[in-house]
């Protein structure tokens, strides 16, 4: 068994940083890690996109905190769970997605969370797991079992139910049966620590209760800070509504978007998502605070960002292609890829250069004025590429060169 480290200074920031409540309590969590014994920790993560995005990595840089202090690492895709739909937060029933569009949302899910956890570690392996495994071979019998330890008053508790009903908007009984889904995994996982954003408090809470139940021990439940904007309180990233930086984009995508973000956010992403240490972000905030510019503050934020979740080298190229385009008002600063395609269908063309993953959403961006060729607004779907060479731009900072 791997030993783990008992380092106050880096206890102390697992316990503080990003986190927003600990159950039962926090020195009940700092006991158990002082305590020498190797924890079971996960984090549950539904496919529902095909990405993972920066509030989900909150998650697992804490996780990675945590495993550099020697403690196994758990990462749990709810492929079964994706499939009911977890109603948290959410005013309506969640679209129930199938099997196989489970399968294709989650294919590159470990490639992202690989830019923060080290899959590779051989000493203290992460697992990388799924909940069909044992939620797919529940029968009916179990399931009725799971149910008896939870309340219909219980359930409603939560302030989405109460407010559906009093709206008169549908409330189904599968949805009931996410938290009992979801409370059942630290069973079956033999969790010691469950991971998870504030908004998934009622659902982790529900595997400690079942923890105790079956196997008469406790669960720390840890809630992690939500990415919101602090002056509307609106969520930042949200699979949900399709907003958000997946970890997925590109280095220049990545930084646009990161400069996009409302001045207010700054610092809490510094703190959320990425690895320096906290005097520095405390410097940045004080500077803020007197007057700094924001926009510089926001530039130091996106090059961290790329640097953290690409490499250094890209994080400077993505910097002076922002700087060329929105400062100095110039074309993109790396060279532009030069790629060869047969299609001269404009939608056909921009999802074979990747500018777009299905013909739907290449249609959507030409409807929404997003696509320029050759420096000109492409606003018909059915426009088509003459032979030769033409420069393709989506949005404002990609860029490829296409010959026909």
């Amino acid at each position: 068994m791997v030993k783990t480290i008992n380092d106050e200074k880096l206890i102390e920031e697992v316990l503080t940083r990003s986190i927003d409540t600990i159950y039962p309590s926090k020195d009940d969590f700092r006991k158990m890690l002082k305590s020498g014994k190797q924890l079971r920790i996960y984090i549950g993560i539904d496919p529902t996109g095909t990405y993972v995005h920066l509030g989900h990595a909150t998650n697992y840089i804490v996780q990675k905190r945590l495993h550099d202090l020697g403690h196994k690492i758990i990462v749990l895709i709810g492929d079964f769970t994706a499939m009911i739909g977890d109603p948290s937060d959410k005013s309506s029933a969640r679209k129930r997605l199938t099997k196989k569009e489970v399968l294709e949302n989650l294919k590159t899910f470990k490639k992202q969370i690989g830019k923060i956890l080290d899959f590779t570690d051989k000493k203290n392996p992460i697992e990388f797991r799924f909940n069909s495994e044992w939620l797919s071979k529940l029968n009916f019998e179990q399931l009725i079992d799971l149910a008896s330890n939870f309340t219909v008053q219980r359930m409603l508790e939560r302030d989405i139910f109460e407010r559906r009903i009093e709206e008169n908007k549908p409330l189904y009984v599968h949805e009931f049966l996410y938290p009992l889904m979801q409370g059942y995994d630290s069973v079956a996982l033999k969790a010691d620590v469950e991971l998870g954003g504030t908004d998934q408090t009622f659902n982790m809470l529900a595997g400690r209760t079942l923890v105790k139940t079956y196997q008469n021990r406790e669960k720390i439940v840890i809630t992690t800070t939500l990415l919101v904007n602090p002056a509307t309180g609106e969520k930042l990233m949200s699979k949900s509504l399709g907003t958000g930086i997946g970890l997925d984009l590109s280095p220049e995508d990545m930084y646009g978007k990161t400069m996009a973000l409302p001045d207010e956010a700054i610092i809490q992403v510094f703190i959320d998502c990425t690895f320096l240490p906290m005097d520095e972000i405390n410097k940045m905030k004080k500077d803020l605070e007197s007057g700094t510019n924001p926009r510089d503050l926001k530039m130091k934020l996106a090059y961290e960002i790329i640097k953290t979740y690409h490499s250094e080298r890209e994080a400077k190229a993505a910097q002076e292609n922002f700087i060329n385009i929105f400062q100095k008002k110039q074309g993109p600063s790396a060279e532009v890829k030069v790629i060869k395609i047969k299609n001269t269908n404009i939608i056909d063309a921009l999802t074979e250069i990747g500018f777009a993953p299905s013909r739907s959403d290449a249609k959507r961006l030409v409807e929404q004025g997003g696509v320029k060729i050759d420096d000109q607004v492409i606003s018909d779907i059915n426009s088509t590429l003459p032979a030769g060479e033409h420069l393709i731009q989506k949005g404002k900072r990609h860029f490829i060169k296409v010959i026909i």
